[in-house]
């Protein structure tokens, strides 16, 4: 265990298709220092479990897996990358990686451990990363915040909130993490009260270059479970509501010191579920006067559409989920 300073942490259901991806990028990482790949793998029905173990027997020292029997987010269990690898964590700083993305290259860690362990008051770094499809293909996207590195301000992980900081791309000191506020260990998600918790530790740092792909189109995401089905209007409504309730919860946790920050962001969330509900008369009222400029013209034209046809629009909504499901 001497000089093991990082702990990888990846979670995993269902991913046979993806897994081996994560697990070579983390083994080709080149450091000047000793890494763990802890691996928690959900009870998955598919063959996840087979790679994991294929590679754990070729490197029993750094790959150390948990094969759940039983599914722990169907039973309600939340902060699972927490509760199971953050808590076993041998490392002075932990990354990130879900079991369908992957990193792309192979100085990640050491970049960003180099940065950290220079500025100690870092408290969480970030990269850029490209968007990839299934088949690693790139969709031609990318996740990039800023133009160069720089501090990346509390006032845009509140704002900007996850789409800030992609998943793959996080890392932190375990130190930080080792007594977490009741609101994160019950947010509804965790990605993005852990990235204000960690800027109000201290600072995050944005390195502008991809080191990351970040896989969409998987029909067993959260995104494809959350709105492309038939609740997909309602899950969108209370996803908004539960963000507005944890951003209450951040403010409390830290004083209220970034008030007009939270404020801000609880607007967007309330101009959301407006949008969502087609209600164009609140959209043009004075107190959402800056979220309705910021609306783009596609968006405002079903606004329109939603508000003088709401039947037509709700039967065109129920093909268009249809479709997606079946594609």
């Amino acid at each position: 265990m001497n000089n093991l300073l990082v702990s990888i942490n990846c979670i995993t259901y269902n991913h046979e298709e993806y897994i081996e991806d994560a697990i070579k990028s983390f083994l080709m990482q080149k450091t000047n220092f000793k890494f763990e790949i802890l691996i928690h793998d959900d009870a998955s029905i598919d063959r996840t479990q087979d790679i994991i173990r294929k590679y754990q027997r070729r490197y029993p020292d750094i790959i150390k897996p948990i094969f759940q029997i039983e599914n722990q987010y169907s039973k309600g269990i939340k902060r699972i990358m927490h509760i199971y690898n953050d808590k076993r964590a041998n490392g002075k700083y932990v990354a990130l990686c879900e079991g369908d993305d992957y990193w792309t290259d192979p100085y990640k860690l050491q970049k960003q451990v180099d940065y950290m362990e220079s500025n100690p008051s870092c408290s969480m770094c970030f990269h850029a990363c490209e968007i990839v499809n299934i088949n690693k293909k790139s969709t031609g996207k990318k996740i990039k915040p800023y133009s160069q590195n720089c501090i990346s301000s509390i006032e845009d992980n509140i704002i900007i909130g996850g789409a800030l900081s992609p998943t793959a791309s996080i890392i932190y000191p375990k130190k930080l993490v080792e007594d977490m506020p009741e609101f994160y260990m019950d947010a509804h998600v965790g990605d993005y009260p852990l990235q204000m918790i960690l800027a109000s530790k201290g600072y995050v740092y944005y390195i502008n270059e991809i080191m990351s792909a970040y896989r969409i189109g998987d029909k067993g995401s959260w995104t494809s479970r959350m709105y492309f089905n038939e609740n997909g209007k309602l899950n969108a409504i209370n996803n908004n509501n539960n963000n507005i309730k944890l951003l209450n919860e951040f403010n409390k946790y830290t004083k209220y010191k970034y008030s007009d920050s939270v404020g801000k962001k609880i607007l967007i969330h309330y101009g959301n579920i407006a949008l969502i509900n087609g209600n164009l008369k609140k959209l043009k009222s004075k107190q959402y006067e800056d979220y309705y400029k910021n609306i783009e013209t596609k968006e405002k034209i079903k606004l329109f559409a939603k508000y003088y046809w709401p039947n037509l629009c709700e039967k065109l909504a129920k093909i268009k989920r249809k479709t997606k499901l079946y594609m």
